[in-house]
């Protein structure tokens, strides 16, 4: 992250003043003690902060022009197909395409979120192997990046060390991140995530290694299927599935942005994330987010309120009962409860949720 130019200010409840130039934060006062890191390139020390004022997307060093070119050009081609596919006459690529959306989400709900990021049940080799197809599918990172990612996010939610923190506002939070240079926090924070698990699993290492290949291979399948099944054009193929990886990539990021702004919290008034059900809904059964960043390891959500709907969990029941799925972890019902006492509200359970 580049700063053009030279700006002192404060950090929250502190007295210390800090200058913020040429990419280095540094601290003018040396009375106090702050959470700083090395950088590499140099022995200055950069502060880490939770102040958000210097790190604005309008900078244009900050921006990651090859990112945000492809992204514009995706959305204007995903519009054009939006606006111009015959739904009715293609019937059958249309259901082809709502079914890759309900695979490739179950591989990035599943598998890089419930499965690989918080561990909240254990999989057998064959589930495991499915996972990460339906994951490869979705056309987004290797999996240890997922992860890793994802669990800054849980561990540093709303801090400058959070990949796409909802306090620098909804576009950011929900695509700008993609398209914007690291905050030093975000750097520094991931080197502290526990990824031992991740690299002991050899399903996510092959994957990694091959995963421009593998994903090469499965976006052709996944075209090829419907031209030599039904006679379907290549053109409407390839088409379906990229409004299916264009669907599949909002649903996501609604979650860190929607999730994150707006919506409800009847288990713990004092975070950002809140249950919504306009994201449940697009994301097959994701939206319960408040309860869901209130108990990270819980393999389902809620079964009250919109936590009723949730195609993933009906799939990992499916899993294991065929004995593929096992060790499901459920918060229980008396923690849930004194949660919600304690910090949530309960009247909202009871209410029309949004």
């Amino acid at each position: 992250m580049l700063i053009d130019t030279a700006v002192s200010f404060r950090l929250n409840n502190d007295s210390e003043i800090y200058e913020a130039n040429n990419n280095q934060i540094k601290k003018i006062n040396k009375n106090i003690t702050c959470e700083k890191m090395k950088t590499v390139s140099n022995e200055t020390e950069t502060i880490v902060t939770n102040d958000i004022s210097t790190w604005s997307y309008f900078l244009k060093n900050d921006i990651k022009w090859k990112n945000a070119v492809i992204l514009v050009v995706l959305h204007i081609i995903a519009i054009y197909g939006f606006i111009t596919f015959p739904y009715i006459e293609r019937y059958k690529t249309v259901l082809y395409m709502q079914f890759m959306i309900i695979f490739s989400g179950f591989g990035v709900t599943c598998g890089a979120h419930r499965f690989w990021s918080h561990r909240s049940f254990s999989a057998k080799l064959p589930l495991r192997i499915l996972l990460a197809t339906c994951f490869i599918s979705a056309s987004q990172v290797p999996v240890s990046a997922w992860v890793r990612e994802h669990r800054v996010h849980h561990k540093f939610s709303e801090t400058n060390a959070d990949p796409h923190d909802s306090r620098r506002g909804f576009f950011f939070s929900h695509c700008g991140w993609l398209m914007l240079d690291k905050h030093p926090a975000v750097l520094q924070k991931s080197k502290t995530i526990n990824m031992s698990d991740i690299e002991a699993d050899p399903v996510v290492t092959f994957t990694d290694r091959y995963f421009k290949f593998l994903k090469l291979i499965v976006m052709f399948t996944t075209v090829a299927i419907p031209v030599y099944c039904w006679n379907e054009s290549w053109y409407y193929a390839v088409m379906s599935q990229f409004l299916k990886f264009i669907y599949n990539s909002h649903s996501t990021w609604c979650l860190n942005s929607v999730a994150h702004m707006w919506g409800y919290k009847p288990y713990n008034r004092s975070i950002a994330s809140a249950d919504n059900s306009f994201v449940h809904l697009v994301t097959y059964g994701e939206g319960c987010h408040n309860y869901h960043h209130t108990f990270p390891s819980d393999y389902s959500t809620p079964e009250i309120g919109i936590g009723g709907f949730d195609v993933t969990t009906k799939l990992i029941h499916f899993f294991a009962k065929i004995g593929w799925a096992y060790n499901l972890k459920k918060s229980s019902t008396s923690l849930v409860e004194r949660t919600i006492r304690s910090r949530g509200d309960a009247n909202i359970l009871s209410s029309a949720l949004i």
